[in-house]
């Protein structure tokens, strides 16, 4: 089953850096600029083209891998070419199933949400999609997805707050180990050092809430009653650190409904 991809650019590149370490190598990616196709297909020795319509017309399962602004040139461009019998798969953020099925002639429609950490096959993304969706195509698509990291699939109803937790959640997390290394830096440390603490705390941390750990369990076994800990997160309770990352998550939740709204 050959898989396109309507853009080449760093989300794209990470899906095909995936599928290729995994086996799947029937690819072929149209992007308008002649560098990123050559490097496109040095890398990975996939087949580039500067035609959407070629991507279209090559491939059973395309994936929309261009910023939500181009969407509307993207698919004026390509609908004439979408039959019934084509997938096609939005990483779109904001863009609607019920858009992209007024618009387009296949109902095999997908809409996924992943994250920046899949540049290093850690993503996480969701996927929506009609009920009535029952194709072969949709197990190849979430194995493209697990190529990159964890997949599950939730009602389109939750892609807003899905955009702010993960979508959004790198941003917060690195702003949030950017504090870190500023503070650690102010206390003496070199930046370098105040880096790779600052980091591999993180990964560290990550990796042992992946065991299934609790986040709650593991602050527990961190903080000894009289302690560090218990001094540092007394003062971010007292700053109200609950209240501002629900303020923050909300206003990234509402952005991606405006945002969506904007697409209906």
């Amino acid at each position: 089953m050959k898989i396109g991809f309507i853009g080449g650019g760093n989300m794209a590149e990470a899906m095909i850096k995936g599928m290729t370490s995994h086996g799947l190598k029937d690819i072929i990616v149209s992007e308008p600029t002649q560098e990123r196709r050559q490097y496109l297909n040095k890398t990975y020795d996939t087949a580039t083209t500067a035609s959407n319509r070629e991507v279209v017309e090559s491939a059973e399962i395309i994936i929309l891998a261009v910023k939500p602004q181009n969407m509307d040139t993207v698919i004026n461009e390509i609908s004439f070419a979408v039959t019934e019998n084509k997938t096609i798969v939005s990483i779109a953020a904001g863009i609607k199933l019920d858009y992209l099925t007024s618009k387009l002639n296949s109902k095999k429609i997908i809409r996924v949400m992943p994250n920046t950490p899949a540049l290093v096959q850690e993503g996480m993304s969701v996927m929506s999609l009609c009920e009535c969706f029952s194709d072969h195509a949709v197990s190849v698509v979430r194995e493209i997805l697990m190529s990159i990291g964890k997949v599950i699939t939730l009602p389109e109803k939750y892609m807003d707050a899905v955009t702010a937790v993960s979508g959004s959640g790198p941003g917060f997390i690195a702003f949030f180990i950017e504090a870190i290394i500023d503070s650690a830096i102010k206390m003496g440390l070199s930046e370098d050092d105040a880096r790779m603490l600052s980091v591999q705390t993180a990964i560290g941390t990550a990796r042992l809430l992946d065991t299934g750990m609790s986040p709650s369990r593991l602050r527990e076994m961190v903080t000894s009653p009289g302690g560090t800990t218990e001094a540092g997160l007394r003062t971010l309770k007292h700053k109200g650190l609950n209240d501002t990352v629900l303020a923050a998550m909300s206003a990234a939740r509402d952005r991606s409904y405006e945002l969506g709204r904007k697409s209906d």
